[in-house]
This record gives structure tokens, C-alpha cells and sequence, in this order.
């Protein structure tokens, strides 16, 4: 193993407890007719440190499973728990990066930035200082007073990860931040998260539904089936990073996650045909 594939796994080896434990975790809406079951029997850890990725169809829970984590959504069976605490309720401690980017139209990138702290009543002067330093860290030191309207999609996105590092929180969760963005954006800003991954050393859990990115983001591949969401496998992704997709072993994994998903694909499709 190389140098720097050790420093990318280190974190889930030292000995520490996990940061996230989900048990038991299931998630159920009533309805006017049947019940609607998006979860069941979740039994996941995620490690201080460690870049897990949530890969499935669509409507198998991935979302669900990470508003529950976010304390958005409260699971109807098992439990939950972030740092030695239940989770009931969003808490700083978790920072959540939607599909939009969701910044205020009307505030500078500076502002929305550090919208948060605000509400933390921590003075102008310090929040100024803290979305320079986190605004250089995510190389947009230059759009600190500009409006989000301003900037590309893929600067938003970056701007909307700073937004929730603000708080310093020890996991972000991220649900496909990317999808709407270009496959070379797609690209350019998965190097991006992968450096802020390096350097602020907090937890990730990233859902997506494209294979390739999976393996170029993840420490270890959650593979859902489809509805009800259970866990199918999870796969330890041990290549070194940055990550080659036009290797042999990239190749073979997104051979092997493709099998994985195609029963599960076809299962979804069949479950939307049937509500339709």
C-alpha cells in the first residue's frame, strides 16, 4: 500500500468508536391506502474520518437514510446515534448539502456562508474572518462579497460545502450534490471534495446513483436494493487516490457493482410501473 492510500484509510483503523451507528433503522409513511416502507433493517457504522457512499435505484431510501442521519426526518423503527447522542433533531454537528445549492439569492457568498453563525449571534467581525479562511479553502477567496447568481453551478455547490464546514461539523452528509452539474464539473469538483475530505478530517456520507463516482469518492460502497431500502452489500474500495477510472481495477469494480445493481434497477422500475 502506498503512502498516501494509508493516510486515506488511517481514520477507520485507529481504534476509535464509531461516529455514526445506525440499528435496526426502518422508516415508514402512512398513507391513505398501504403503508409506504422506504427503509428496513439498517445496520450501518460509519468511522471518524471515514468517506462512505450510499449506491442504489432510484426511490430504494438513500435520501431517507441520510435525512434521518441529518435528524430531518425521524426513523420509525431503531435507532440512530452521532457522536454518543441519539439523533431526533438536526444539530450542528452535521452538516447537509442538498442537490441545490439552496443560498440565499439576496445575501453575499460571504453571508450565506456563515448564515449559521449569524443565528449564532457570533459577531460580523469574527464571521467575516471565518468565511475568508473557509472561502480560501474552498478557492473561492474572490467571490466572498459576489451573489450566488454570480457564480457557476459548480462554484455554488462549493460555496454551499463551505456554508456547512462553517459550523465545523464532524460528518457531512450529501445527498448528490453533483448530479446537476456537467460531466466534467462532475469530475473537477469530486477532485474538490475529495481535498476538503483530506484537510478539514471530518466524516462523509455522499449519496449517489453513478458507479463511477462511487468509486473514485469512496473508503467503502453501501449498495442498497430496491424499495423497501435495505442494505444489499458494502464493498471496501482499496485503491489508492486519486483514482484511475480507465484501470483494471476500477474497471472490475464497476463491472461487479453493475451486476450488484442490475437486479435492483429492474426491481425499482417494475415498483414505479406498479404506483403509475
Amino acid at each position: 500500500m502506498t503512502e498516501q492510500a494509508f493516510a486515506d484509510v488511517a481514520p477507520k483503523r485507529c481504534g476509535q468508536p464509531p461516529l455514526v451507528t445506525c440499528t435496526g433503522v426502518g422508516k415508514t409513511w402512512e398513507t391513505d391506502g398501504e403503508p409506504f416502507v422506504a427503509l428496513r433493517d439498517i445496520d450501518l457504522e460509519v468511522a471518524r474520518g471515514e468517506f462512505v457512499v450510499f449506491l442504489g435505484p432510484s426511490g430504494c431510501g438513500k435520501s431517507t437514510l441520510l435525512f434521518l442521519m441529518a435528524g430531518l426526518e425521524q426513523a420509525t423503527e431503531g435507532r440512530i446515534v452521532c457522536g454518543g447522542a441519539e439523533v431526533h433533531a438536526p444539530g450542528t454537528d452535521r452538516g447537509l448539502v442538498f442537490q441545490e445549492a439552496s443560498l440565499y439569492p439576496w445575501l453575499t457568498v460571504g453571508e450565506n456562508v456563515t448564515f449559521g453563525l449569524k443565528m449564532q449571534h457570533v459577531p460580523k467581525d469574527r464571521r467575516r474572518q471565518v468565511a475568508q479562511e473557509i472561502l480560501e479553502r474552498v478557492g473561492l477567496s474572490e467571490a466572498i462579497d459576489k451573489r450566488p447568481d454570480q457564480l457557476s453551478g459548480g462554484m455554488r455547490q462549493r460555496a454551499a460545502v463551505a456554508r456547512a464546514l462553517a459550523l465545523k461539523p464532524e460528518i457531512l452528509l450529501l445527498d448528490e450534490p453533483f448530479a446537476a452539474l456537467d460531466v466534467q464539473t462532475r469530475a473537477r469538483m469530486q477532485d474538490f471534495l475529495i481535498q476538503v475530505w483530506r484537510q478539514a478530517g471530518v466524516s462523509m456520507v455522499f449519496v449517489t446513483h453513478h458507479i463511477d463516482e462511487a468509486i473514485a469518492l469512496a473508503d467503502r460502497i453501501v449498495v442498497f436494493t430496491a424499495r423497501p431500502g435495505r442494505i444489499k452489500t458494502i464493498i471496501p474500495v482499496d485503491m489508492p487516490r486519486p483514482r484511475d477510472s480507465r484501470s483494471p481495477a476500477f474497471h472490475a469494480l464497476a463491472d461487479r457493482l453493475t451486476d450488484l445493481l442490475r437486479d435492483e434497477v429492474d426491481r425499482a422500475f417494475a415498483e414505479q410501473e406498479r404506483i403509475k
